[in-house]
């Protein structure tokens, strides 16, 4: 009996040992939780999912009543009913499209320019703030004024702007740290993708890829719910179907891929030239003096003159997109709407029309992939697929090199097109543009558009906590009996002002080589208010990495 009671003491001691490390750790581990507001990001979730939805049907629904007015209808056949109206109405509406946003840019709009996801990134570089709702709200106004009266460009960029506004003003009603605002912006930014290309996958995928620039476990549950939510909501409205419904493609081939490959490089080239496009045109207009309300106007000018021989390159354009997927379009129309359509985008947003360029680089990506298809079959009929699904796999690599998202872009045109059975060769296209334009570019074109602004997040988030990061931030006050002491070092070189970077603070520790210097203020600089310590200024850059770190592998 003894024995027996001796060996269930061993069984039971092991046993009530490993259930007290479950019970601390599993204790610990939702203290965690609950301290970084995860239970409020949760509940939270959800909801911005329904009202960035909300907003997405009536961003879209807000296009076709502005298109209503000139084309009778609001669908997407553009280009259709464009042939039933007279001509001055093509060239009038983006006109007086660009007079309406002109006016609004110059008397209402904050900075005189509608947002952008660069703003979405830069804000979740600030901690998931920085995004004001009223100015976001009357942004996705001007977007929907722009497409509505035919400028060329895309919607889906702003609806991630409004998503993201959407999401951050939720938030403010509670006391949150950074990484949950930051969790809290990405919902928004994934129902608001998920809503407008019924794409779920797709929008968390972004959310992580562009948005938070990390797939950390903790932010994947609320971030799917989101999209799901958002999903549902447009599907009730919009019905469940792809954005473009096409016939089913299948490789011929596996011969092919060398073809798949060559359209990659030449996809790239797409892509180089449509940001050259785009990055030479704004440098244009930003050296042209004149008025800004004036500058949509005459842009919609521009457009418009265009639209009168290739009425193709209006609005979003997914109409003409269609059309190449399903192998409806000439070789020449093609090759000749590659240049119009780059042109047409170039002037609509140089020109601050409100728009994207998601939409322009699927439409140039299936018009690069038709066109290559065509001529791959003219030179191996007996191989070559159809031109379909090279627009296919070319919407896929424009849009992945131009925006820097390949994984998202990719799932993005699975969900589009509704097929995937061309995994291998759009993964191998969309691959090989990426790759390229980052040799040639070195970066996404929302970065570019983020350092046109001064603000440096190609190279990592550290740049821009270096550059954003005031010496006020880490300095300490000055002790009363060193005031006298260092009162005449207030005007050297070597001291700093409160309102300097830390890139400059610590530029200016390694050229005097100290380990401490004096702070003032740039109201009086003839006086020292506190000391800077070198050790201090690297400690809070240091605390700053470690808790990205943190936040992108928990």
């Amino acid at each position: 009996m003894a024995q027996n009671k001796t060996a269930g003491r061993r069984l039971i001691e092991p046993l009530a040992t490993a259930s007290r490390i479950i019970v601390a750790t599993s204790a610990a581990n939702l203290r965690t939780f609950s301290a970084l507001k995860h239970p409020v990001v949760w509940a939270l979730a959800p909801f911005i999912g329904a009202f960035v939805a909300l907003a997405a049907i009536l961003f879209r629904e807000g296009i076709g009543l502005v298109q209503l007015l000139w084309l009778g209808t609001r669908s997407e056949t553009v280009v259709t009913a464009a042939a039933s109206i007279p001509w001055y109405w093509v060239v009038a509406a983006p006109c007086a499209g660009g007079l309406a946003v002109g006016l609004i840019l110059q008397f209402l709009q904050p900075m005189q320019r509608t947002y952008s996801v660069a703003d979405v990134i830069e804000a979740r570089a600030r901690g998931g703030e920085g995004l004001p709702f009223w100015a976001g709200i009357s942004s996705a106004l001007i977007t929907m004024l722009s497409l509505g009266s035919g400028a060329s460009a895309g919607r889906e960029g702003p609806v991630v702007h409004l998503g993201a506004t959407i999401g951050t003003a939720l938030c403010k009603a509670f006391n949150l740290p950074h990484s949950a605002r930051r969790l809290l912006l990405a919902c928004g930014v994934a129902s608001a993708v998920s809503a407008s290309f019924n794409a779920p996958i797709a929008g968390v995928l972004f959310a992580h890829e562009v948005i938070l620039g990390h797939y950390a476990l903790s932010a994947i549950g609320p971030i799917a719910v989101s999209a799901v939510v958002g999903t549902l909501l447009t599907r009730l409205w919009f019905g469940d179907v792809a954005a473009f419904v096409i016939p089913g493609h299948q490789i011929t081939s596996y011969l092919e891929l060398p073809a798949f490959a060559l359209l990659g490089l030449t996809c790239a080239v797409v892509a180089i030239l449509l940001q050259f496009a785009l990055i030479g045109t704004d440098w244009v207009a930003r050296h042209i003096h004149m008025p800004t309300w004036a500058r949509p106007m005459v842009g919609g000018a521009a457009v418009g003159t265009i639209a009168l021989a290739y009425p193709e390159i209006l609005g979003v354009g997914y109409e003409t997109t269609d059309d190449a997927l399903k192998n409806n379009l000439p070789l020449d129309l093609m090759l000749t709407l590659l240049v119009v359509k780059t042109a047409a985008t170039a002037i609509t947003l140089a020109s601050r029309f409100g728009g994207g360029i998601f939409s322009p680089s699927l439409y140039l990506g299936a018009m690069t992939g038709g066109a290559f298809g065509l001529i791959a079959a003219s030179a191996f009929p007996e191989l070559a697929s159809s031109e379909g699904l090279y627009s296919i796999l070319g919407m896929g690599a424009v849009a992945a090199a131009v925006l820097g998202a390949p994984v998202s872009t990719t799932m993005i045109v699975f969900e589009l097109t509704g097929g995937y059975a061309l995994s291998i060769a759009l993964l191998l296209t969309v691959s090989i543009a990426t790759g390229l334009t980052q040799a040639i570019h070195g970066k996404s074109f929302f970065v570019w558009q983020l350092e046109m602004r001064g603000l440096s997040l190609g190279s990592g988030s550290h740049t821009y906590f270096r550059d954003r990061a005031r010496v006020s931030d880490f300095m300490e006050p000055l002790p009363e009996d060193m005031s006298n002491e260092l009162s005449a070092h207030a005007n050297s070189a070597s001291a700093l002002q409160t309102t300097d970077t830390l890139t400059k603070a610590l530029r200016s520790f390694d050229e005097s080589g100290a380990s401490v210097l004096p702070v003032v203020a740039p109201s009086t600089p003839d006086v020292v208010i506190g000391l800077a310590r070198h050790v201090r200024a690297l400690g809070h850059f240091n605390k700053a990495l470690i808790e990205e770190s943190e936040e992108a592998h928990r």
